[in-house]
C-alpha cells in the first residue's frame, strides 16, 4: 500500500523532541516511519512478501544499518569508500530487535517479512538503537502486516547509584555500570526482551533497572498507540494464508507417533540417543503415510507433537527428557592447558555441550581498528565464537560467521570485559576463540565459562572467574502452571518459552541475553528467573574452581613478552621520529614490536625478553631530560672540520667541539676521531632549545707537561665561528 498522507506525532523526552512521521519517505513499503530524536533520524521500513508453502519456518529478516554519512564520516580505506559489511555491533543491535519483535507475529503467519532500520543522521546524545526499536514497533503496529504489538522499548544506564532512562552514548561508555536494552508488551507491560552488559552489578540492581524501565515507558507507549491510530484508525491487517496443520494429517500422524514420542521422552535419554529414536519415529511416519501427505507437512506435524508432548510431560511430572529435575545442572567437566603450543586453552563440557576456547596474546600494536559512524576506535580484547556443522552432527557451509555466531561471541565478550585487566597491568592484545565441539543447548554459556578458564591458563590476571547458565520456562497457555528450568538442553531450548542467559561473578552480573518464544511473560516471573539463574551460576563456578582458582603467574613460554613505560604524550613524536624513522630503528635494533597509545603508554613486545627490556630502556632514554654534568658512552655519528656529532642517547645528538676532544693539541680532527668510534663524554651545557655541548677532555687526566712547549693552541676563531654557523643550520643535535 502507498503511504501519501503525511502524519506526524511527537513528544518531549529528556528535554528533546521525539517524533514519528510517515507519508513522505519510502511510500511503496507496507509502512515507512521516519523516527527522530534530537538530530538523530532513523528511517524504518517494513515490507511483507509472498507466502511460500515449501518452507516450514517464518522468514523474518531484520537489518539495523549504520551509515557513515549519518555522522558526516567517510570510510578511511583508500581502496573502498562504500560503507561495506555491517560491524559486529550493528549486527548485535539488529539481533536485539529481532528477539523483541519475532515473538509477536502470529504463529500461523509465514509470509516473508523484511524490516530495515537505517540511521540517516546521528546525534551521539540521542540513541539511534532505542529510536530504531521504537520506530520498528510503530511501523509494524501501524502497518497492515499481522503483528500482536506494539512493544515499547527502553534503554537504562546506572550512574552513581541512580538509574538513567535513555542515557547518552558518553554516559553509557564513560560513566554507567549498566547498559540494558529492554522491551515490554501489552497494557499490562509484560516482560518481552532484555539484552545488556553490566560491570559486576548485583542481581537486585538488575531487577531494579527493569522495574525502573517498566515504570518509565508510558509516554513512549502512548506515542506509538497515538501514531498507529492516526495512520491506521481501524487497525486493518492484510489477509493471509495461515500455515495450519491439516486436521486429518494431525490425526494420522498422532496415531503413529504421539505415544512413541512420549515414551522416548520419559526414558531420560541423552541427546544422541533421543535424536536417533525420534528420527526413527519420523521415518516411520514417512513410510506409513507415504503418498498421502507432503514430507514437509508430516515433519511439521511431528514437531508440533514433540512440542506438545514435551510441555505436558515437564509440567505434569516435573521431569525433563534427560531425566533431570527442574533445577538440576548437567554434569560439568573442565580442563585447562589442552593444547600444547597455544598461549592458553580450556575445554568446558556440560552434558553433551562441549566448547574449547583458545587464548592468544599479542602486541598491543595488533589491536583491532574499528570504524563506524561513530568514528575510529581500537579494541584490545576480542572474543569470537564458531559453530561448525559437525557440532550438531550435520553437514553445512563453512566460512563467514552467521549473525547467531556473532551474537553468541559478543555475549561472551561482554561477559568477560569487566574482569579483563587494563593495559598498564597487562600490556597485551587478547584474542579468545571458542570452538563449539558439540551442541545440546547453551553453547554461548559454555563459551563464556571456557573463556574464563582459558584466560587463567594463559596467565591473564583476570580479577574474578566468570560463568553463566541458560534458564528456560515451560508454561500452560494462561501461565497458571509454569516451571523455570535451569540449564536448558536440546528440545527445551527449541520448544520452551524462554532462553534467559545471564553471566557474572559470585558478586554480580556482567551480561544478559534473552530469547523469548512467547508474546511476553508476566513480569512477576522475572525475579524468580533471575534468582534461579544466579543459583545455577554459583554451581558452575564451584565446578570450575575445582580445576583452577586463579590465573597463572607467568604467560606461556610461547607467548610474546611485553614491557611498558608511560611517557609525556607531548614527547610521542620524539619516539616516533620523522616518517617513523626512530621507532623503526628501535624495533630493528631490538627485534621488538612497539605500540604507542595517545596517552603516552609505550609497549614493547617480543619473544625475547632482553630485547623488550632494551627497547623500553631506549624509549625511556629518548624522552628523558639530559642535564649538564651527566656522563654518557656515546657513538660518533659524523665528523666535520670543527668537531664531531655524537649520539649519547637514541635520537639525542650533541656537538663535541674540536677543542673538547682531547687535552692534546689537535691539528686535524680526522686524526683524532672517526665516525663510529665509541667515546665517553660529559655534557657541558644544554641550551633552552635542547642543543647540547659535549666534552671528552673533561673526563681525561690533565697532562703534567708545560703547556708552553706545545705552543699556543689555535682556537681557530674563524673556523669556530664558521663551524657554529654550520652547526645551527644542520640542527643535528636534537633530533
Amino acid at each position: 500500500m502507498e503511504n501519501k498522507k503525511i502524519i506526524k506525532k511527537e513528544i518531549d523526552l529528556a528535554g528533546k523532541k521525539l517524533s514519528l512521521e510517515t507519508g513522505k519517505l519510502a511510500t511503496l513499503a507496507n509502512m515507512a516511519v521516519k523516527a527522530s530524536y534530537g538530530d538523530t533520524i532513523v528511517l524504518v521500513t517494513v515490507v511483507s512478501g509472498e507466502y511460500n508453502a515449501d518452507i516450514n519456518y517464518f522468514p523474518l529478516n531484520i537489518n539495523y544499518i549504520e551509515k557513515f554519512y549519518a555522522s558526516g564520516s567517510v570510510k578511511s580505506s583508500r581502496f573502498q569508500k562504500r560503507d561495506g559489511r555491517r560491524t559486529d555491533e550493528a549486527i548485535i543491535a539488529g539481533r536485539a530487535v529481532d528477539h523483541a519483535v519475532r515473538p509477536l507475529f502470529p504463529s500461523d503467519f509465514y509470509n516473508e517479512v523484511q524490516v530495515i532500520a537505517t540511521v540517516l543522521s546521528l546525534d551521539e546524545d540521542c540513541d539511534p538503537e532505542l529510536l530504531s526499536m521504537l520506530g520498528i514497533s510503530a511501523a509494524l503496529h501501524a502497518s497492515n502486516i499481522p503483528w500482536n504489538g506494539p512493544l515499547v522499548p527502553a534503554r537504562v544506564g546506572y550512574v552513581d547509584g541512580e538509574y538513567i532512562f535513555a542515557p547518552s552514548r558518553d554516559q553509557l561508555h564513560e560513566e554507567s555500570d549498566l547498559d540494558l536494552v529492554l522491551s515490554f508488551v501489552g497494557d499490562d507491560k509484560r516482560f518481552l526482551s532484555l539484552e545488556g552488559e553490566a560491570n559486576i552489578v548485583p542481581e537486585e540492581k538488575i531487577l531494579g533497572a527493569v522495574e525502573f524501565a517498566r515504570n518509565s515507558v508510558d509516554d513512549l507507549q502512548k506515542l506509538i498507540l497515538d501514531f498507529s491510530k492516526a495512520v491506521n484508525p481501524k487497525g486493518e491487517k492484510m489477509e493471509y494464508e495461515p500455515r495450519k496443520i491439516d486436521e486429518d494429517l494431525m490425526k494420522d500422524v498422532s496415531k503413529i507417533a504421539e505415544k512413541q514420542i512420549y515414551d522416548v521422552m520419559k526414558e531420560g535419554f541423552d541427546k544422541d540417543d533421543m535424536s536417533e529414536k525420534l528420527s526413527a519415529i519420523l521415518d516411520e511416519v514417512y513410510e506409513g503415510l507415504e503418498g498421502k501427505y507432503k514430507k514437509v507437512d508430516m515433519a511439521t506435524a511431528v514437531e508440533a507433537i514433540k512440542k506438545q508432548t514435551l510441555g505436558k510431560m515437564i509440567l505434569d511430572t516435573e521431569k525433563r527428557p534427560d531425566g533431570r529435575g527442574i533445577t538440576e545442572v548437567r554434569p560439568i567437566s573442565c580442563e585447562v592447558g589442552v593444547l600444547p603450543r597455544t598461549h592458553g586453552s580450556a575445554l568446558f563440557s556440560r552434558g553433551v555441550t562441549q566448547v574449547m576456547t583458545v587464548a592468544t596474546l599479542a602486541s598491543p600494536a595488533q589491536e583491532l581498528i574499528v570504524q563506524d559512524m561513530y568514528g575510529e576506535r581500537t579494541k584490545k580484547y576480542l572474543h569470537y565464537y564458531n559453530f561448525p556443522p559437525y557440532s550438531s552432527g550435520e553437514t553445512g557451509r563453512m566460512g563467514w560467521p552467521k549473525n547467531r555466531e556473532i551474537g553468541h561471541g559478543m555475549i561472551a565478550e561482554n561477559a568477560l570485559t569487566p574482569v579483563i585487566p587494563g593495559q598498564e597491568e597487562f600490556p597485551y592484545m587478547i584474542l579468545l576463540v571458542s570452538e563449539t565441539m558439540s551442541s545440546s543447548g547453551s553453547t554461548s554459556m559454555a563459551a563464556t565459562c571456557g573463556s574464563s578458564l582459558a584466560l587463567m591458563d594463559a596467565g591473564v590476571p583476570i580479577s574474578e572467574a566468570i560463568a553463566g547458565i541458560g534458564v528456560g520456562l515451560m508454561a500452560d497457555k494462561d501461565f497458571e502452571k509454569c516451571l523455570i528450568m535451569t540449564d536448558l538442553a536440546y528440545m527445551e531450548d527449541a520448544f520452551g518459552l524462554l532462553d534467559f542467559k545471564m553471566t557474572g561473578t559470585r558478586e554480580g552480573v556482567t551480561a544478559i541475553q534473552c530469547d523469548m518464544k512467547s508474546d511476553g511473560i508476566p513480569f512477576e516471573l522475572l525475579p524468580k528467573i533471575i534468582e534461579q539463574s544466579k543459583e545455577g551460576r554459583m554451581h558452575v563456578l564451584d565446578q570450575m574452581e575445582k580445576v583452577i582458582t586463579e590465573s597463572k603467574k607467568e604467560v606461556s613460554e610461547y607467548a610474546p613478552k611485553t614491557a611498558s613505560v608511560k611517557i609525556d604524550p607531548d614527547k610521542i613524536g620524539m619516539v616516533i621520529g620523522g616518517g617513523g624513522k626512530v621507532i623503526k630503528e628501535i624495533q630493528e635494533k631490538t627485534g621488538t614490536e612497539i605500540s604507542i597509545d595517545d596517552d603516552g603508554t609505550v609497549v614493547a613486545s617480543s619473544t625475547d625478553r632482553e630485547g623488550v627490556l632494551k627497547a623500553i630502556e631506549i624509549v625511556s632514554n629518548i624522552v628523558r631530560e639530559v642535564k649538564a654534568g651527566e656522563i654518557f658512552d656515546g657513538v660518533v655519528e659524523e665528523v666535520v672540520d670543527f668537531g664531531a656529532f655524537v649520539e649519547i642517547l637514541p635520537g639525542k645528538v650533541g656537538l663535541l667541539h674540536i677543542s673538547e676532544v682531547s687535552n692534546e693539541y689537535i691539528t686535524n680532527i680526522d686524526d683524532a676521531i672517526k665516525a663510529g668510534d665509541n667515546v665517553k663524554v660529559k655534557v657541558l651545557e644544554v641550551s633552552r632549545d635542547g642543543k647540547m655541548s659535549l666534552s671528552a677532555k673533561a673526563l681525561q687526566p690533565r697532562p703534567d707537561d708545560n703547556r708552553d712547549e706545545r705552543g699556543p693552541r689555535d682556537s681557530g676563531g674563524g673556523r669556530d665561528n664558521r663551524g657554529r654557523g654550520d652547526y645551527k643550520n644542520k640542527r643535528r643535535n636534537n633530533r
